[in-house]
């Protein structure tokens, strides 16, 4: 599952090392540094991270990535021709979903969709904005779950992509 806002459309990006590349600049040498531009989307401005952007081509040779955000179809609308992401990816429209259970437990906007969607399937979420209510959630699934949380001015960095493939490869190891 993967959040935008604060993942890829960063927020307080003007510390230094937020810059805008060339289309053809090789990635910045220091590996804390954050690269994207800024892009008008319906007539709101985001800087989008190039620099998430890599990470999750790279993640999406490992994991089956799902768009967990409220952008819901306008991700597939934006992000693919503005980052060179995948195509048509999967996304949770949360305004269709309705609780588990018939009634909500106003824990995070976010979770009941969530669950619905995955099942007992295992789980790596991506987002900027994980409360007390999630990280309970996920501790109590019985399928392997991870919740990767990001600074919304830095969003996705290898950092958190290396604790994302180091996860999947703990899931595929022999037992």
């Amino acid at each position: 599952m993967v959040d935008i806002d604060g993942v890829i459309s960063l927020f307080g990006t003007q510390q230094p090392g937020a810059r805008t590349p060339s289309p053809h600049r090789a990635p910045a040498a220091d590996p804390g540094a954050v690269e994207g531009s800024l892009q008008s989307i319906d007539g709101t401005p985001h800087f989008l991270s190039a620099t998430a952007a890599r990470q999750l081509l790279a993640l999406s040779r490992v994991f089956d990535l799902v768009w967990a955000s409220g952008w819901e179809e306008k991700a597939n609308e934006h992000l693919p021709r503005l980052l060179g992401l995948p195509t048509s990816l999967p996304y949770i429209a949360f305004s269709q979903r309705t609780p588990l259970s018939g009634r909500t437990t106003h824990a995070h906007w976010k979770l009941e969709s969530i669950a619905a969607y995955v099942g007992e399937r295992p789980l790596a979420w991506i987002d900027d904005a994980f409360n007390p209510a999630c990280h309970e959630w996920a501790h109590a699934r019985r399928a392997p779950t991870l919740l990767v949380s990001t600074l919304p001015a830095r969003g996705l960095t290898q950092a958190e992509a290396r604790e994302l493939l180091r996860w999947a490869a703990r899931l595929q190891a022999p037992r």
